[in-house]
């Protein structure tokens, strides 16, 4: 049995990879085509990727949704491909760690969105409701990526 909690979801999708990209990589897209009703950048990383808001590695990110805010550290950033952050604050879970890869498909792309968090009592608890948050954050970005 693994020592941590896991979340796993793959989504298929018709757009390009890099239009997936463009919209996952650019935090201020995020309250267009997500469920928040805040998305920014705290604080910078680097290097910067072309995109006014886009943060690299090390830049800290802010996020609101139903008046929870959450902070995220990006610790990967590898355009048009693979993604990655660390939660900073705002779960009750500890050590969560997420990576999103975009991979070409024959039908465009696929999105795979992997989260692992230690198994505390709240992390128990609260995995099903992050699971679904995910899979909806997933479907939402690569309906997003398609009508762009």
């Amino acid at each position: 049995m693994p020592s941590y909690l896991s979340i796993d979801v793959t989504v298929s999708t018709s757009a390009a990879p890099e239009a997936v990209w463009k919209l996952l990589a650019d935090v201020e897209t995020w309250k267009q085509w997500g469920p928040w009703s805040a998305a920014e950048i705290e604080r910078p990383g680097s290097p910067e990727a072309g995109l006014s808001s886009t943060a690299g590695v090390g830049a800290v990110r802010h996020f609101t949704y139903r008046g929870r805010d959450t902070r995220e550290e990006v610790v990967i950033f590898e355009p048009p491909s693979r993604f990655a952050y660390t939660l900073l604050s705002g779960l009750p879970v500890r050590n969560y760690r997420a990576e999103v890869t975009i991979a070409p498909s024959a039908e465009g792309a696929v999105l795979e969105w992997h989260s692992r968090f230690d198994p505390t009592l709240t992390g128990r608890v609260v995995r099903p409701l992050l699971a679904r948050f995910i899979r909806d954050v997933a479907h939402r970005l690569v309906r997003a990526a398609e009508a762009a």
